[in-house]
């Protein structure tokens, strides 16, 4: 089940808050702990199985690390032992199939491959749990006594299976002490719907102008449909993701919860470094805070710093799905990231605000052509036809046919992607007579039209299936 169905709208989201609100407050985890079951059970009712495995596995392991605390030799074995099972557990889920490929490649075996079915969300939870008893190993926070707590914390529905990952150490009083409210109910329902609308509305119909320009054979490609292309899926992956994060926020706020911004408008960043903090924010501070710091983060000389990002960023780019092209990413940004850090960042300081923004949008869009190809050679090719490489003319009929039907779509993605909409909204709307009356009309409209949209028209792809 996907926020951006029929079925979670109008039956499951309204089935649960009819629920939760009825529910005493003392059983209120309960419903959401169930309710976030049968949530993620409706597509894949075996892998909730392995997801309660690694609740009740880690929640053990929180109560050892606690009985355990003063002896560090004890607490290290559990430690151990928990990263070795959630990361294995991971691994063979996500990766069992691209490293038996890869060993069949190099050694010339004939391993069969059994295709597995990837547990959504399962990269989200996994890294969840892991914050969990590294804090509790650290001392950061204590072990967390109540089955049904915990539960809460790794299974809460909002988040489950697109983000953003939440430290336990973030939200660990809001388990127990959250209170709703009619005003955090309101911004949450605004929120969720204008996050399902930049999913369904925005990402859904620029999505298919990406997929009709990458079904076309490459030698049929012109320059101008290339960019177009590349630029559609660009904004596609910005607002599906965004909106997805919007969504979760949303609905934490109506179930009493405060989820972190996952998103602060990384396309209007005046450098790589810059967009990698606004962009997936949530992502970038695990690895910060428990891979980076760890390994010695910047203390410890530049060798061993460029050391310690070349792991991150490799791990990252691995992170995002078992291909290397995800690997490629990575490390492409993993590289502009060092460079920047060396010395493009101070000539970058020195020029222009408007030439590190055009630096950044072009840096970051290639990007995307590493990510969005699975083969190398084919994001290489693709890249080339960008950048008039071959013959390939500069536009036709078929790329103006492009951007005459979707220039308007482009042009609303791009003020979507930068604060004034949120500027007009919170501080101009209000002040005249008119924009009062029309914001209670905003939500339901938008509401009318997104579900429009899903009655009519099957594109509604989940991106985020191979995390």
């Amino acid at each position: 089940m996907v926020f951006s169905s029929l079925l979670f709208v109008y039956i499951f989201l309204p089935a649960m808050l009819c629920a939760y609100y009825v529910a005493p407050r003392n059983i209120k985890n309960l419903i959401l702990v169930l309710g976030s079951l049968v949530f993620y059970a409706w597509g894949e009712p075996i892998y909730v199985l392995l997801m309660i495995f690694i609740s009740v596995f880690d929640y053990i392991n929180g109560l050892l690390l606690d009985k355990y605390a003063q002896r560090k030799a004890v607490c290290r074995l559990v430690l151990t032992c928990s990263l070795v099972i959630n990361l294995s557990v991971l691994g063979f889920f996500k990766y069992y199939g691209f490293f038996i490929d890869n060993l069949n490649a190099l050694f010339g075996l004939g391993l069969a491959v059994k295709e597995l079915p990837l547990p959504i969300g399962i990269s989200f939870y996994t890294f969840q749990s892991i914050s969990y008893i590294v804090d509790v190993y650290r001392g950061k926070v204590t072990a967390q006594k109540n089955f049904i707590s915990y539960a809460t914390f790794i299974t809460l529905f909002p988040q489950l299976i697109a983000g953003p990952i939440i430290r336990y150490l973030d939200i660990c009083h809001q388990i127990e002490k959250r209170r709703e409210s009619w005003e955090k109910f309101g911004e949450g329902a605004l929120l969720f719907v204008v996050g399902l609308a930049k999913k369904v509305l925005l990402a859904n119909n620029i999505g298919l102008l990406w997929q009709s320009i990458k079904d076309t054979p490459m030698e049929e490609v012109s320059i101008l449909s290339a960019w177009l292309g590349i630029v559609a899926f660009t904004f596609q992956i910005y607002f599906d993701f965004s909106g997805y994060s919007d969504m979760a926020r949303g609905l934490g706020k109506m179930f009493g919860f405060e989820i972190m911004k996952n998103f602060n408008y990384p396309y209007i960043s005046r450098s790589v470094t810059e967009f990698w903090r606004r962009w997936h924010i949530s992502l970038g501070s695990w690895f910060r805070e428990y891979l980076y710091i760890p390994l010695g983060g910047n203390r410890l000389g530049l060798p061993k710093q460029l050391r310690n990002l070349f792991i991150v960023w490799f791990l990252t780019g691995f992170w995002h799905g078992a291909s290397w092209n995800f690997v490629v990413w990575g490390l492409y940004f993993g590289l502009l990231v060092t460079l920047e850090k060396i010395w493009v960042l101070k000539w970058l300081a020195r020029g222009p605000a408007v030439v590190g923004h055009v630096y950044t949008l072009v840096a970051v869009i290639v990007g995307w052509v590493f990510f969005e190809f699975a083969g190398f050679g084919q994001g290489l090719q693709y890249i080339g036809t960008m950048f008039g490489f071959g013959a390939h003319v500069l536009w036709d009929d078929r790329a103006l046919y492009h951007l005459s039907t979707n220039g308007f779509l482009l042009c609303i993605l791009a003020l979507g992607a930068t604060p004034w909409p949120k500027h007009v909204w919170q501080n101009l709307l209000p002040k005249s007579k008119a924009g009062a009356l029309a914001i209670p009309v905003f939500v339901p409209v938008l509401l009318v039209l997104c579900t429009a949209y899903l009655v009519n028209v099957g594109y509604n792809p989940f991106l985020y299936f191979r995390f």
